[in-house]
C-alpha cells in the first residue's frame, strides 16, 4: 500500500484498515544523538521556535519515523503562568523548582487562581508562543509528508505544577472543592493552547496528564480529577485529532479515558497490548506501547524489535514509545523500532 507517512498516520487515527501500522513517536522523541546531528540541542531548543522545529523533525529525518513532534517537556505552560523552571540541561528535561501558589490542605490556606493571566495573554509569550511558532515552521518544512504532533500538558497535571502535585492529591480527599477550583482555572488556558497548536498546523494534539495516573489516584477519581476537564479542553479541539497520554497502568481507567471523547489513547507498556485492544474495541485509536526504559533505553535492538512486533500484532493503531524517549536512547534501538514496524505485515 503506497502512502506517505502523513497519510498513514491520518488513516490510522481514523481507525482505517492498513497493511501495517505507522511507527511514529507521539511522546517526547529527542535524543542527544538527534540534537548533535540536527544542530539543535536542549536547553536552547526548548526556547527557540527555529531550533525546536529542527529538533522536532529529527525523528523523521534521521530514523524514518512517520511523524514529527514538538515541544519536548511539560513545563512551558507552568512557566508562563508563574512557576520558576530550570531550563539549563542538554541531557535532562526542564524541572519546576518553585510552585508559586499556596495550596495547603493541612492549614486550610489556599491562594486564589483568579489572579492568573487570561488565556489570550497566555498564548502571546514565553515558550508557549515559541511552540506555536514551531508548529507553523514544521508544517511548512514537513507537513506535506509527515503528520505533525503537538504535545501539551493536561489540566490536573498543570494545576499540580502550580500548587504542588502532592498537595493537590491530598486535596482530593481533604479539600476537593479547592482542587476543583484550581483545575477548573487551568482548563481555559489548556483549551486555548490546544486549539492554538492545532490552528498552527498540528494534525494531532497529544496531551500528557501523568498526575491522573493510577499510581497517583484511585481509578474512580479519574473522572472528577481529570476526565471532566479533558472532555472540554482536549476532546473539543477543532481540526486535529485528540490523543490523551497517561502514564502507568491505565487498564483500570481505559473506559474513563475513552469517555472523555478523545480520538486516541497513548499508553505505556504496563498495560498488556492485547488486553488493551480487547478492552478498547476500536472505540479510540491506540498509540504506544513499546517501553521507553526497557527495551528502548536499556535493551537491545532485538528486544526492541520483539516489543514492537508484539504491539503491532496486538492491533495498535500507531506503534510508538509507551512514554517519552530518554535522551540517552541508542540510535540502534530507535532504528530497530522503525525497521521492525515497517517490515511488519498484517
Amino acid at each position: 500500500m503506497s502512502m506517505t507517512p502523513r497519510e498513514r498516520v491520518i488513516s490510522a487515527m481514523k481507525l482505517e484498515e492498513l497493511d501495517r501500522p505507522p511507527v511514529a513517536v507521539f511522546t517526547q522523541a529527542a535524543t542527544l544523538s538527534q540534537m548533535d546531528k540536527a544542530g539543535a540541542a536542549w536547553p536552547d531548543a526548548h526556547k527557540s521556535a527555529e531550533l525546536m522545529a529542527k529538533l522536532g523533525t529529527a525523528q523523521a529525518d534521521q530514523f524514518g519515523f512517520e511523524c514529527v513532534r514538538a515541544p519536548f517537556c511539560l513545563t512551558a505552560e507552568a512557566e508562563r503562568l508563574g512557576c520558576k523552571v530550570q531550563v539549563e540541561k542538554k541531557d535532562a528535561a526542564p524541572m519546576i523548582k518553585v510552585h508559586p501558589f499556596k495550596f495547603d490542605p493541612m492549614s486550610g490556606e489556599y491562594d486564589d487562581p483568579s489572579s492568573l493571566i487570561s488565556p489570550e495573554e497566555f498564548l502571546k509569550g514565553g515558550r508557549v508562543a515559541e511552540a506555536i511558532k514551531a508548529m507553523a515552521l514544521m508544517k511548512k518544512s514537513h507537513g506535506a509528508n509527515y503528520a505533525l504532533v503537538a504535545g501539551n500538558t493536561g489540566p490536573f497535571t498543570l494545576a499540580g505544577h502550580m500548587v504542588s502535585t502532592e498537595n493537590l492529591v491530598f486535596g482530593m480527599m481533604m479539600a476537593p472543592e479547592e482542587v476543583t477550583r484550581w483545575t477548573a482555572a487551568m482548563n481555559p488556558v489548556v483549551k486555548a493552547y490546544t486549539q492554538a497548536l492545532a490552528d498552527a498546523g498540528a494534525d494531532a494534539i497529544q496531551m500528557s496528564e501523568p498526575s491522573a495516573s493510577t499510581d497517583m489516584l484511585a481509578p474512580d477519581m479519574f473522572e472528577s480529577a481529570s476526565g471532566m476537564y479533558i472532555r472540554k479542553s482536549l476532546a473539543t479541539v477543532k481540526g486535529a485529532f485528540s490523543v490523551l497520554h497517561i502514564c502507568g497502568d491505565t487498564y483500570p481507567i481505559l473506559d474513563g479515558m475513552i469517555s472523555t471523547g478523545v480520538t486516541g489513547l497513548s499508553i505505556e507498556e504496563k498495560v498488556d497490548p492485547f488486553k488493551a485492544t480487547e478492552k478498547v474495541k476500536k472505540r479510540a485509536a491506540l498509540v504506544g506501547n513499546v517501553g521507553s526504559v526497557r527495551p528502548l533505553l536499556q535493551g537491545t535492538p532485538a528486544e526492541v524489535k520483539e516489543a514492537a512486533i508484539n504491539t503491532a500484532k496486538a492491533g495498535f493503531s500507531v506503534v510508538s514509545s509507551g512514554c517519552g524517549i530518554a535522551t540517552g536512547t541508542p540510535n540502534a534501538n530507535m532504528q530497530a523500532l522503525v525497521d521492525a514496524v515497517k517490515a511488519f505485515k498484517r
